[in-house]
């Protein structure tokens, strides 16, 4: 596959200095080690090897990744690591997209208190889930969720959300049963938002009381209490978006799903159409309209593209994959055994490699020629500032 036409990595190669020196000051370390890891990824600053063709002895150059999770060339692997870690906690029954949204306002708070709110984001969304998947109006059940946060509109403005993929059913409370959803219905959303909406909140207020928000520029004012007080009320009598999508076709439909948002950046390089001396131009979906006119081109300065890409650095040590309930990294492996076990599910085996002949089956190629499809081998190793040499004869 070849390189876009246009990156990320071109725009901050053009323009980003000058931006550097103008936002001096302004920009944190973690937004200087995004931009500077985007601009060295798989480049010779970053080192690299020499392969060459088992087949024609073709000779190719490849540069090491920077590996950073905000990077939009090196997430695909990454996905690709995860799904496959993933494939043994499919379940065959439905499964469900459900997603939850903090309202502008709310969100506005949240890009100034990062890591304290979309944790919260993350617990509370799971949490109502857990808590009227657990109600015996509703489905009287233990279930387990998946939730990845996404902290994007398409315009690249801020616009925190989690998306949570859910199976359609869970445990009983004595753990002797599966209690499955009704067909094509996972749980009221209605419930959901107003739930959700309540225990925000709550928290938000118990954060502020105990001072664990900071508030800059025009929300300073709401570092005193009766402001901030006021300031919640309005938050009380709006809609909370939540909303469930239908079912999945299958297991494999939602790892196809998950390919493509467990990983996402704000901004794939293929979004990109140009930069010019009007600006960078990229495709988004107006969300607002419909049919094929949602999708359309936006043109931002520079500086203004530069700003919406970094809105969206995230916290060091901030996972923005998380799992709960019955998918618990602790308990994960005993729940969905004793799920399978109730819904009369055969596990498929698994071949060891201590298997007789597993070691005779031929693995594939980890590098494969462009041109004839034959194996590459590495020749040369080069690491960090190091200048190639000739591959050796």
């Amino acid at each position: 596959m070849g390189r876009p036409a246009l990156e990320v990595a071109d725009v901050f190669h053009q323009h980003g200095p000058a931006w550097r020196a103008a936002q001096r000051g302004h920009l944190s370390l973690g937004q200087l080690k995004v931009m500077s890891a985007i601009e060295l990824c798989r480049s010779a600053a970053l080192g690299g090897h020499v392969l060459r063709c088992e087949g024609c002895g073709t000779d190719q150059v490849s540069y090491n990744s920077c590996r950073n999770r905000h990077c939009p060339k090196c997430q695909s692997a990454a996905a690709q690591r995860w799904l496959d870690a993933r494939q043994a906690d499919l379940l065959p029954v439905e499964y469900y997209h459900v997603v939850f949204t903090l309202p502008a306002p709310v969100a506005d708070i949240a890009y100034q208190n990062k890591a304290v709110l979309y944790g919260l984001l993350f617990d509370l969304a799971a949490e109502v889930l857990l808590t009227i998947a657990a109600d015996p109006k509703h489905l009287g059940a233990r279930i387990g969720a998946t939730l990845v946060l996404h902290t994007w509109g398409s315009a690249l403005t801020h616009h925190p959300h989690v998306h949570g993929i859910v199976p359609g059913g869970g445990l009983a409370p004595d753990g002797k049963t599966w209690v499955a959803c009704r067909p094509g219905f996972f749980l009221p959303v209605r419930v959901l938002s107003r739930l959700f909406r309540r225990r925000f909140l709550e928290e938000l207020w118990r954060l502020h009381a105990g001072g664990k928000l900071q508030f800059f520029g025009e929300q300073a004012t709401l570092a005193d209490a009766p402001a901030f007080k006021r300031w919640l009320a309005p938050l009380r009598r709006v809609e909370w978006v939540v909303y469930a999508k239908r079912p999945f076709a299958g297991p494999q439909s939602v790892l196809a799903y998950l390919s493509r948002y467990t990983h996402r950046v704000a901004i794939s390089n293929s979004r990109l159409l140009a930069m010019d001396e009007r600006g960078v131009t990229f495709r988004w979906k107006d969300y607002r309209t419909k049919g094929r006119t949602r999708h359309k081109a936006m043109t931002l300065d520079p500086a203004e593209f530069m700003r919406r890409f970094l809105l969206h650095v995230l916290p060091t040590g901030l996972h923005r994959i998380r799992h709960y309930g019955l998918l618990a990294n602790g308990c994960r492996t005993a729940s969905l055994a004793l799920a399978r076990e109730l819904l009369q599910v055969v596990p498929e085996p698994v071949a060891l490699d201590s298997d007789a002949g597993a070691s005779d089956r031929p693995q594939p190629a980890t590098f494969v020629c462009w041109h004839c499809g034959k194996p590459m081998g590495i020749v040369q190793v080069f690491m960090r500032g190091s200048a190639i040499r000739a591959p050796p004869p």
